[in-house]
C-alpha cells in the first residue's frame, strides 16, 4: 500500500520552525527572513505586486509535491488528492477565520471574483451596479458585462485624491444616494493602482443600509494586512494566494458566507448545493494548491501583524520621507488606516501613461530600480512602488536618492 504524504507533510511543517515573530523585531534579525528568499540581486526589485516570490521552504515543498504527484500519477489524483486538498482548505479557512465549507480554491483572484460577479443571482433588469476608478480592470469589465447579460445599469465613481478615511466612505455613500437603483457594488480592499486601503467594514455596513450587496476584492490585502474575514463584514470575497501569501502561481480562494450561498448561482451542469458547485475549473494543479499549506505555515510563523508592520515600514521609509517634495505627489495619505506596503507616486503634472512609463524606464536604466506604471486613477496615471518581504532598507534608500534626482 502506498504511504500517504507523511514525509512531505513533515517537510512542510518545518517551515514553522524557520522563523518566529521574534526574528522580525530588528533589522539584523530580519535578515534571517530575507535569507529564505532566493531572488536576483542584480537589480532592485520594487515591483512585487504582480506575484510574490516563493520563499525557499515553500518552493521546496512545491517541488516535493510535484515529484510525488508525477511519481504516482492517476493513483494520487483518484485516491489521495481529495483528502490532501481538503486538509489545505481547512488550514486556509482557519487562517481566514471561517468554515472550510465557505471557501473554495480557484486559479486566482480574477477567477474567484468573476465567479462571484457572474454568479450573483439577485439582479433584476434595470437594477444598478457600481464600480470605482481604483478597482482592478478585469473586475470592472466583469461588472460591465452584466449590462448585456442581466440588463442592469452600470455606474462608476472616482475616489477622492487626496483620500481621507471618512471621505472614502462618503464617496461611496454619495454614489449610492445619487443612484438608488444600485443593488450590487465592487469594493477593492487594497488598490493595485495606488495601494490605497479602503475602510471595507464601514463601507460594507453603509451599503447594507441602502440594500446593496458588496463583492470585495482582497487580492492585494490577504497576507499584506492582518485581518480575518469577519473584520471585513462582507458576504462575498475573492482572494489570491500567489501574491502576499507567497504560494505558487495559479491558486486563489473564493469566499461565500454560508447564509448567502444560495445567492450565487450553481455552475452550469452542477447539481450539488455546496460552494464547490459554484465553480468548476477542471483538473486542478494539485501541487500548487498543496503548496499553499507551506505558504500559510510560513505566513503564520512570521505573523500577519509582523508582515504588515514590516511592509508598511518600508513604504513609510520612502513615501513619508518624500511627502511634500515639490516635484512629487504621493498618492496615499499618511493615515495608517489607509496604507500598506504598496504606494504610488507621480511627478507633478505628469499624468499620462506615457509620462509615467518614461519614469519607470528612467528608474530602471539609470538607477537599476524596477517599478511599474499604473493607469486608471481618475486624476491620472502613476508609478507603483511595491516592496516585498525580502526588500532591504538600503534598497528603499536607493529609491529615495533616485526620486530626488528625477524630481
Amino acid at each position: 500500500m502506498l504511504r500517504r504524504r507523511d514525509i512531505l507533510a513533515a517537510a512542510t511543517a518545518t517551515t514553522a520552525g524557520l522563523m518566529t515573530k521574534a526574528s522580525a523585531e530588528t533589522g539584523n534579525q530580519w535578515e534571517k527572513i530575507i535569507a529564505q528568499y532566493d531572488v536576483a540581486r542584480d537589480f532592485i526589485q520594487l515591483e512585487n505586486g504582480n506575484f510574490g516570490t516563493m520563499a525557499r521552504p515553500v518552493f521546496e515543498a512545491y517541488r516535493g509535491h510535484l515529484d510525488h504527484i508525477n511519481r504516482y500519477g492517476s493513483y494520487y489524483a483518484r485516491r489521495q488528492a481529495g483528502p490532501d486538498l481538503m486538509a489545505v482548505r481547512a488550514k486556509a479557512a482557519s487562517v481566514l477565520g471561517v468554515s472550510p465549507t465557505e471557501i473554495v480554491f480557484t486559479r486566482g483572484a480574477t477567477e474567484s471574483l468573476q465567479t462571484l460577479i457572474a454568479g450573483y443571482d439577485r439582479l433584476k433588469p434595470n437594477d444598478g451596479v457600481l464600480t470605482a476608478d481604483l478597482d482592478y480592470d478585469s473586475m470592472q469589465e466583469a461588472f460591465a458585462a452584466l449590462v448585456a447579460r442581466r440588463g442592469v445599469k452600470l455606474f462608476t465613481t472616482a475616489m477622492p485624491e487626496p483620500a481621507t478615511h471618512q471621505g472614502l466612505i462618503d464617496a461611496y455613500e454619495a454614489a449610492l444616494k445619487q443612484n438608488p437603483s444600485i443593488r450590487l457594488m465592487l469594493l477593492t480592499h487594497v488598490s493595485h493602482r495606488t495601494g490605497l486601503v479602503m475602510p471595507v467594514k464601514e463601507i460594507v455596513a453603509m451599503a447594507r443600509t441602502h440594500g446593496v450587496d458588496v463583492i470585495v476584492d482582497a487580492a492585494h490585502s490577504w497576507g499584506q494586512l492582518d485581518f480575518k474575514i469577519d473584520d471585513l463584514g462582507a458576504d462575498f470575497v475573492g482572494f489570491t494566494c500567489h501574491k502576499w501569501i507567497g504560494a505558487p502561481l495559479g491558486v486563489g480562494i473564493a469566499y461565500i458566507r454560508a447564509s448567502r450561498l444560495g445567492d450565487i448561482a450553481l455552475y452550469p451542469g452542477e447539481s450539488g448545493q455546496g460552494i464547490d458547485h459554484r465553480l468548476h475549473t477542471g483538473t486542478t494543479n494539485f501541487a500548487a494548491a498543496l503548496a499553499v499549506g507551506a505558504a500559510l505555515d510560513l505566513h503564520t510563523s512570521i505573523g500577519a501583524s509582523t508582515k504588515e508592520s514590516r511592509l508598511r515600514s518600508l513604504r513609510d521609509r520612502w513615501a513619508e520621507a518624500l511627502r511634500g517634495h515639490p516635484g512629487l505627489e504621493i498618492l496615499t495619505p499618511s493615515d495608517q488606516r489607509l496604507t500598506c506596503g504598496i504606494t504610488s507616486f507621480r511627478l507633478n503634472g505628469k499624468t499620462s501613461v506615457e509620462e509615467n512609463r518614461a519614469v519607470t524606464a528612467d528608474l530602471l536604466k539609470r538607477f537599476n530600480i524596477f517599478t511599474v506604471d499604473r493607469a486608471g486613477p481618475a486624476k491620472g496615471a502613476c508609478v507603483r512602488v511595491t516592496p516585498a518581504m525580502f526588500t532591504r532598507e538600503s534598497e528603499i534608500d536607493a529609491l529615495i536618492a533616485a526620486l530626488k534626482q528625477i524630481a
